[in-house]
């Protein structure tokens, strides 16, 4: 599958563009695969996995990404060394007086270039800046903060262009534990690759990457975690770099894809990049300290120190450079070690810039010589494809899927934001998120259990309530526990989106799918579980509590308890965009519930709390579904709670013998000149309503008004997602 590329020490000074003439082409890109299975197949249901011949004609599309003078600083704070307070101001010394903050940068007029066939490897110590280099390379770094200029075929390079042609790989490998590794390169496919490629060519398309990616063995195999066994380390940065590369990216960014691997691992990542390299793609990234055999794959290199350059230029010319410089590179050892313990100790005596100094010399002096060597490169790059006609061939040849053939007037134009409309999306990020969840039971059996326990608990706790004044007592309290209930039962919402953070900053970066998909997406699958929850919360409690109004009356506590639900699930999610951390934000959600339920109305009523603090009963979530239910138990203004001598039950009168009582009740009769016995009505739901201060929204304007704090908090959740999730340095 790999091209046969000349390893002369003379290469570097050979244009890309002269070399590929020499070159035998033998690796197709995915999309030539894919269309020469769409031609050779001719049936969607039966795609074709074999190895598939391409046009030995066909020549590569040449793309140049070079970049220039890029400088990137940022704001460090510095630790302050308070004085004493018995020394007076003018006694301070200078030392006392700097400023808090101090600049520090992290790269220094940084240039160099890449191109598309080859391996370019961004090298150096901790701290030299290769992520930050890595970056700003793939704009994600804020413009305003980032001097210099990024181009690719000597065109500026725009934010929305760059989303669509390029993918960043990070360091972490953040994927879904219980799929598996040809369902999250299927996913991945969903995303990526536009609807009007059918199905069965997405599956091929997915077999072949498997197939160059090495991950044929494990692609039934889940991806796993500390809890389930799954594939291997370096299994799991193939498939990191897959999904990443499933529509055939222009450019290819990574951060330290051997990170944490072992040497055998490392090397088929990076055999794996070399192959993507010689598909047709730009490939960067930055490596900590590479093996003998991966420098062996290398194309070029720029080794960094303290954010400035101190190399750049192939692998083969180290000896030279070196040499130069006065350290010549000993036989048999390792050219990078080399030059890595070399620029760690010119870092430790202060020498850096000697060598910085150097390499702007040597690097002129080889470009000079190089020109004067090579006197038709120049009217050679004069016919380099522009960056519109460069990505308008590579889309006629089916490199950039989800890229569009209409004619455009800009490069930007000529791709689309997003390869799928939303419902699309929707459809995909629902079908991952049941798929994923499905296979993890015991969480959802966890919460299940939390709340048929809990269920249980208040119907034998409130067993068959009657219609006494302590029976009324006694259904307050029970709504008041069981409305707040469904909302602790809610926090376990909470991790979901913490855990999913930064997969699903990685997938939307580069326009993987839009956020708002994703939102509608996580709301739409929370929806079934809540209402299997609020069902059987409301069977456990209704008739078991002996709440009145019979069927009907049970659907609408179902509905209630339903609502609180989901209120209570978009609440704990919108906090989940906001918080960061777990820990913190089971803190934050406990106390928070526990002020609703302070405010709600239910340990005081409204006409009793404090004006300075009415305005945290108006937003307490508990406060509507707790009135909602009061009302649906209470509105039946026919039947009676309280009787007669009944008045007597919660007043030190309670205690008299009933003879005393129905003389009381005579005496009081006597005295209001109205007759009341020991049957008449004194307090009906309507009473017990008012008594409550429940009299300003109506049972359904209650109950719109807790589906409404679901949407408002979902709203919410989404801005969080577009003003949280931007993925860049400041």
């Amino acid at each position: 599958m790999s091209r046969i590329i000349n390893a002369s020490p003379v290469r570097d000074s050979i244009p890309l563009y002269d070399r590929r003439q020499v070159v035998e082409m033998s690796s197709p890109t995915f999309g030539q695969l894919l269309k020469n299975v769409g031609d050779v197949t001719g049936d969607d249901e039966s795609p074709l996995h074999q190895a598939l011949t391409m046009d030995p004609h066909h020549s590569n599309i040449p793309f140049v990404l070079a970049f220039n003078n890029l400088t990137y600083s940022v704001k460090v704070r510095r630790k302050v060394n308070f004085p004493a307070i018995s020394r007076s101001r003018s006694s301070r010394s200078p030392a006392e007086e700097i400023p808090s903050t101090r600049t520090k940068v992290l790269l220094n007029d940084i240039c160099g270039e890449a191109r598309d066939g080859e391996l370019l490897a961004v090298l150096g110590a901790s701290g030299s800046g290769k992520s930050t280099l890595i970056d700003a390379l793939a704009n994600r770094i804020a413009k305003d903060s980032l001097k210099g200029t990024v181009t690719l075929n000597g065109e500026p390079l725009h934010s929305k262009l760059l989303k669509v042609i390029s993918a960043y790989v990070m360091q972490d490998d953040l994927l879904y534990p219980m799929l598996t590794v040809e369902e999250t390169l299927m996913f991945a496919a969903e995303f990526r690759l536009p609807r009007s490629l059918s199905k069965s060519k997405k599956k091929s398309r997915v077999q072949a990457l498997i197939d160059q990616l090495g991950l044929r063995n494990a692609a039934k195999t889940i991806i796993g975690d500390e809890g389930h066994r799954g594939v291997s380390g370096g299994e799991r940065r193939r498939v990191s770099i897959g999904i990443d590369i499933i529509h055939d990216p222009i450019i290819l960014f990574l951060d330290e894809p051997t990170s944490g691997l072992d040497s055998t691992s490392a090397f088929m990542v990076i055999k794996v990049l070399q192959r993507i390299a010689q598909s047709g793609s730009i490939v960067i990234m930055s490596i900590h300290q590479p093996s003998y055999r991966i420098v062996g794959l290398l194309d070029r290199l720029i080794f960094l120190s303290r954010g400035q350059t101190v190399y750049s230029g192939s692998p083969l010319n180290l000896p030279q450079f070196f040499a130069d410089f006065g350290n010549p590179i000993p036989e048999n050892e390792n050219r990078i070690e080399f030059a890595l313990d070399l620029i760690r100790e010119l870092e430790g005596s202060g020498r850096t810039r000697s060598l910085v100094d150097f390499n702007k010399t040597w690097q002129h002096m080889k470009r000079t010589s190089s020109t004067n060597q090579n006197t038709e490169t120049t009217g050679r790059n004069r016919n380099r494809l522009s960056l519109k006609e460069a990505i308008s061939a590579s889309i006629s040849r089916g490199n950039l899927v989800p890229g569009s053939t209409h004619v455009a007037t800009s490069p930007t134009s000529m791709v689309p934001t997003f390869a799928n409309p939303i419902w699309t999306e929707i459809a995909v990020l629902s079908k991952r998120s049941f798929t994923n969840s499905w296979r993890m039971p015991e969480i959802f059996a966890v919460r299940f259990g939390a709340v048929m326990v809990t269920g249980f608990i208040l119907a034998t706790m409130f067993w068959r309530l009657d219609s006494s004044p302590k029976g009324v007592q006694e259904r307050l309290g029970f709504f008041a526990f069981a409305m707040s209930t469904t909302y602790y039962t809610c926090a376990d919402a909470l991790p979901v989106f913490i855990q999913e953070r930064y997969i699903f900053m990685r997938e939307t970066a580069y326009n993987g799918y839009r956020r708002s998909s994703y939102c509608l997406s996580h709301a739409l699958t929370s929806i079934p579980a809540l209402i299997f929850l609020a069902l059987s919360f409301a069977a456990v409690t209704f008739w078991a509590v002996g709440l009145d109004g019979g069927f009907s009356s049970f659907l609408f506590y179902f509905t209630v308890i339903l609502a609180s639900f989901w209120a209570g699930n978009s609440f704990v999610t919108f906090l989940s965009g906001v918080v960061p951390h777990v820990m913190l934000g089971y803190t934050i959600v406990v106390a928070i519930l526990a002020y609703f339920l302070l405010f709600s109305g239910f340990f005081m009523n409204r006409d009793r709390i404090p004006s300075y603090w009415i305005w945290f009963h108006y937003i307490s979530l508990v406060k509507y579904p707790y009135e909602t239910v009061l009302q649906n138990e209470f509105d039946d203004p026919t039947k009676c709670f309280v009787r007669g001598i009944q008045m007597f039950d919660n007043s030190p009168l309670g205690a008299v013998p009933n003879s005393l009582k129905e003389k009381l009740l005579s005496s009081i009769s006597s005295t209001l000149n109205m007759r009341i016995t020991s049957s008449t009505c004194v307090t009906t739901g309507s009473d017990i309503l008012v008594q409550q201060g429940i009299t300003q929204l109506s049972k359904w304007n209650c109950l719109w008004v807790t589906i409404a704090w679901g949407f408002l908090f979902r709203i919410l959740f989404y801005f969080c997602l577009l003003l949280g999730s931007k993925n860049k340095r400041s």
